[in-house]
């Protein structure tokens, strides 16, 4: 009897960003609340990456599918809400939003030299209105945070994992 250990891809939920940088924080903030309502099945992790950057590379190891809610700019209006995936998750962080998404930049390519890359890859972004020293969100992107969770919870029943509230 196959258990899901043997059939299911290991699934990172990474959230990245600076809490005290306003709306840079929103992917820290949509981590802490799954981890908060949810429970979730072995192969699923989630974390909240901060700004660690190139620390998170041994967490990438044995990943099949990396789920990363961050801030990042997208050219629309603030509070935006969107995805971007596969191929277009290097394009969506050219614009340099704050320092943790250098770190994920690079954290990613050298994943792939490592030959450590996620085969699946998904950023579920929002565009910022501010990223100053500030420990709250702006109203634009805090307004959208259910939104950032629920389409994180709809990316991972994509993924055909059961999510359950607590």
């Amino acid at each position: 009897m196959n258990s899901c250990a043997d059939t299911c891809a290991a699934i990172l939920v990474l959230g990245i960003g600076n809490l005290v940088m306003g709306d840079d924080g929103a992917g820290v903030r949509v981590v802490q609340e799954l981890q908060k309502r949810y429970l979730f099945p072995p192969h699923v992790e989630i974390i909240d990456g901060g700004t660690l950057g190139l620390d998170l590379l041994p967490k990438l190891e044995g990943i099949g599918r990396l789920l990363v809610g961050g801030c990042g700019r997208n050219g629309r209006q603030a509070g935006n809400a969107g995805a971007a995936v596969g191929e277009e998750l290097p394009i969506a962080l050219q614009t340099k939003v704050s320092p943790h998404q250098m770190g994920l930049k690079d954290l990613l390519a050298v994943a792939e030299l490592m030959g450590h890359a996620p085969r699946e890859m998904v950023l579920v972004g929002i565009q910022p209105a501010s990223i100053g020293m500030d420990i709250e969100l702006s109203p634009y992107v805090a307004e959208k945070l259910e939104e950032m969770i629920a389409n994180v919870v709809t990316k991972l029943h994509e993924w055909d994992v059961e999510v359950h509230p607590v």
